[in-house]
């Protein structure tokens, strides 16, 4: 029994020792630019075959117009732009996160994998949000199936972040640290895309008359939300700052006013 007991105790150690060896961070970074890169290909050619009224159309249906027979693709065309800015958003908060890990991992390579898995679901959710009819019961799961995959795929960014955190002196530049000038800003940008698409999965699931506005307006919000990411951060912790630094004067102030009193009024 004891025997077993040890062995099952190396293997245990063995198991997190693999997880914890290096890991090519250039390869990664490598790997997953493609994965970005072929992905945001697919939408272009999803949208180029699907999405383009042809000559004959033009003519007989929209007498000559094209731009009224774009126009009836609009939907679609907004789909394509609101996957394709969610994919770039998702691409620049991957490359600001390995911009700050010094070293990489297997656990970090394996969360990055599972990241890159739902990325590439993000074509699925274009076409998914783009076919069915509006308002729909069909439509709805769509959009909430887009958010899952949205999810997933910055979830798993965090959680390469929340690893990093770990051995943070040998995976991450001092500035993402605890305590470093970057730490909050990076936490905010990482969590920031989770939170919105599970927020908007749940107001789909209350709200089900105004999912697809709610969906367009996550796709909408979020890019503006990343320009005024900092300045949030700056006066968020500028306010915490000043709300510790006074409750610190208030018991400087409680303990001066003790230490005048007299023995015998502290007593009292």
């Amino acid at each position: 029994g004891q025997r077993g007991e040890e062995e099952e105790h190396h293997s245990l150690e063995t198991f997190t020792f693999y997880l914890s060896e290096p890991l090519s961070k250039e390869r990664v970074e490598a790997f997953s630019d493609g994965v970005y890169a072929i992905v945001a290909t697919l939408l272009i050619l999803d949208i180029c075959e699907d999405n383009v009224p042809n000559p004959g159309e033009v003519e007989e249906k929209f007498h000559g117009s094209l731009l009224e027979a774009l126009s009836e693709y609009g939907p679609n065309y907004l789909a394509y732009f609101g996957s394709f800015v969610t994919i770039g958003l998702l691409w620049f908060v991957h490359h600001s996160l390995f911009l700050y890990v010094t070293k990489a991992t297997r656990l970090m390579g394996l969360l990055n994998i599972l990241s890159l898995a739902f990325i590439g679901g993000l074509p699925l959710a274009y076409q998914l949000t783009s076919e069915f009819a509006e308002k729909s019961h069909n439509e709805i799961e769509a959009i909430q199936v887009s958010c899952v995959i949205t999810f997933f795929a910055s979830i798993f960014q965090f959680a390469i972040w929340t690893t990093a955190l770990l051995n943070e002196e040998e995976t991450l530049h001092a500035f993402a640290r605890y305590g470093g000038k970057e730490h909050a800003f990076m936490f905010a940008k990482l969590a920031l895309y989770p939170c919105v698409s599970l927020g908007a999965f749940f107001l789909t699931c209350l709200l089900s008359e105004f999912s697809t506005t709610i969906f367009h307006l996550m796709q909408i919000v979020i890019p503006f939300a990343f320009l005024a990411l900092r300045i949030f951060v700056r006066i968020s912790l500028t306010a915490i700052k000043s709300v510790m630094s006074l409750s610190r004067q208030k018991v400087v102030l409680l303990e001066e006013e003790e230490a005048c009193l007299s023995p015998n009024e502290t007593l009292s």
